[in-house]
């Protein structure tokens, strides 16, 4: 059933499924908790800068030069300077500027912060897309991050460790559904699996439910061809990898 959601006082009414609106009302309210490794204001922090980060000069003047190094962006802290690089130019990020980053702020960190520059990105370009502005990064709650590692995290020749579908036991059990095949991209985010709970939450509202990415019958308003058209098309313009 379809949800009457406003851009804004001036704008008329769009309508979005319900599916949708749960999914990004969901991912914000998420946003703002204590996390498992940065507590909620923390959290807020990342996010806020990973919106400022689209509108940075230097960001702007390093993702035109010749090489990430030829421009001194001068962020302020480590946790700021990667996100600002990870929302900005992604494409070029390297193993030895990663392992720098995880020096700092360590692994598990590294893969929140990560996560929350995703999911304020793909909010903020849905909105974009609908001409819509984007939606307020609600204020943090207070409270202490829980700091535990998935047990079946491991290394899988990867930046950063995963947890594989059948380590995915225990505290993780139906970290991934019942998908017959869990591709890479899923699994990215499993070393704080919290973080990978709420991916799926968004991947399931704007893209297929995990498990029936395998099932080219698989369909929204658009059947799978159109939706893999788009998502290619989409996909060569933000040069992502795979």
């Amino acid at each position: 059933m379809p949800s009457r959601v406003a851009d804004d006082g001036d704008s008329p009414e769009r309508t979005l499924p319900d599916d949708l609106v749960r999914a990004h009302a969901f991912v914000l309210d998420h946003v703002r908790r204590p996390g498992t490794w940065l507590d909620g204001a923390a959290r807020v922090a990342v996010a806020r800068e990973a919106r400022r980060a689209v509108a940075c000069d230097a960001c702007r003047r390093r993702k035109a030069s010749l090489s990430p190094a030829g421009v001194d962006t001068e962020h302020e802290g480590v946790v700021a300077a990667a996100v600002h690089r990870i929302r900005t130019d992604p494409g070029r990020l390297s193993r030895a500027w990663f392992d720098d980053v995880v020096r700092e702020l360590g692994v598990e960190t590294y893969v929140e912060l990560v996560a929350l520059t995703a999911f304020v990105a793909g909010l903020d370009a849905f909105a974009r897309a609908r001409g819509a502005p984007p939606a307020p990064i609600p204020d943090p709650l207070p409270g202490e991050p829980s700091r535990r590692r998935p047990s079946g995290a491991a290394p899988e020749g990867a930046w950063v460790p995963m947890v594989a579908p059948e380590a995915a036991v225990g505290p993780e059990a139906g970290l991934y559904g019942d998908a017959p095949i869990v591709p890479n991209i899923v699994r990215a985010l499993s070393l704080v699996p919290d973080e990978a709970r709420a991916l799926r939450a968004l991947v399931d509202a704007h893209y297929v439910p995990v498990a029936r990415i395998p099932d080219p019958t698989a369909r929204r308003a658009l059947d799978r061809a159109q939706i893999e058209l788009v998502a290619a098309r989409v996909s060569a313009l933000n040069e992502c990898f795979y």
